[in-house]
């Protein structure tokens, strides 16, 4: 594996089992996520993007092993040594959480209503073998600093906070142990738009002045603009585009990539995007059409598209797509006719 790589993930598959009947017997799978593979390099971003239940959130929680995986591997590059993630039991999976932690969604709901914030990002470090309160504070001080909280806040409640700052704790807690890999979800769905921007621009800064590596896991495609180096765009449990930021936005190489661009707003005055409106619902993941999952919804589906499954190839270097007309079809990307 590349120096430059800290997370290379091949052929993740996260199968819940449908169990009926009276003897609970398993009578199908729901495919969360059904052949998932990507690599993020050291200290850049790259998010994770698609509808609700495409399946995003389930590989990153199968990266952080709140899941254990079907099928895959999840190799974690670190300190020198490359380990998989998915095949680790639970005590062998101790010592590598403190470099890999979680933003999560809600930043009310992850932070425990009883404990002040001194207790909640001092948790980690007392869990971790910093026994001493002073030392413990001097370092939880030197944290709310970091993510410009006033270190008075030390002894308030959670309910005392904002959307915004109770976020703040949350990121500060998520950097208490130094971790080398941060996933985020859904950072920011959860506030108003300028304290979204806040808190973006806060990530970004701490990602320059601590060499931070992020899976940002998002649906707001101008949000993922802002701050993703590269984009991966899921569909049903895979991924169906992944390349630069910029090359994704300027022209995407996948139908519904190109369906999610017309719906992102267009910042320019006077520029209007068309919609690109899909018909019908997303597919059921526990019965996935065969072929490409998303012709049902695709305006360019031809009869390859309903019999053989797309295989997921380079197009042009570091720009991966899997659709079978990908060569052929010129597609609108953002602010583009």
């Amino acid at each position: 594996m590349p120096d430059s790589i800290i997370l290379d993930v091949q052929d993740l598959k996260m199968h819940f089992p449908i169990r009926r009947g009276l003897l609970r017997r398993v009578v199908g799978a729901v495919r969360a996520a059904d052949g998932v593979s990507f690599s993020i390099r050291r200290g850049e971003t790259l998010a994770l993007v698609g509808e609700s239940g495409c399946g995003k959130t389930t590989v990153s929680r199968c990266i952080l092993r709140a899941y254990t995986p079907t099928a895959g591997a999840i190799n974690f590059h670190i300190g020198g040594r490359t380990v998989d993630l998915a095949k680790l039991e639970r005590g062998e999976l101790r010592p590598l959480r403190r470099h890999m932690q979680m933003v999560f969604q809600d930043p009310y709901s992850s932070l425990n209503p009883r404990m002040v914030v001194g207790e909640i990002i001092g948790e980690p470090l007392r869990i971790n073998g910093m026994t001493d309160p002073a030392e413990r504070r001097k370092r939880v001080t030197e944290l709310m600093e970091l993510v410009q909280l006033p270190a008075a806040y030390y002894n308030r409640f959670p309910h005392a906070f904002s959307g915004g700052q109770r976020q703040r704790i949350g990121i500060a807690r998520a950097l208490a142990l130094n971790p080398d890999l941060i996933v985020a979800d859904e950072p920011v769905s959860a506030l108003d738009v300028s304290v979204q921007a806040q808190i973006l621009n806060l990530m970004l800064d701490l990602q320059d002045r601590l060499g931070l590596t992020y899976l940002f896991v998002a649906h707001d495609l101008s949000v993922v603009k802002h701050v993703s180096d590269r984009v991966a765009v899921m569909y049903v449990g895979r991924i169906v585009e992944l390349a630069e930021t910029e090359a994704l936005f300027a022209r995407p190489r996948h139908p519904y990539t190109e369906a999610l661009l017309s719906a992102a707003p267009v910042p320019t005055p006077g520029m209007a995007s068309t919609r690109i409106v899909l018909e019908r619902e997303i597919a059921d993941p526990a019965n996935p059409p065969p072929g490409c999952a998303f012709h049902p919804r695709c305006r360019y589906a031809t009869e390859a598209c309903r019999v053989d499954t797309p295989v997921p190839r380079e197009v042009t270097p570091g720009h991966m797509v899997a659709c079978h007309h990908a060569d052929t079809l010129e597609l609108r990307g953002v602010g583009t006719e």
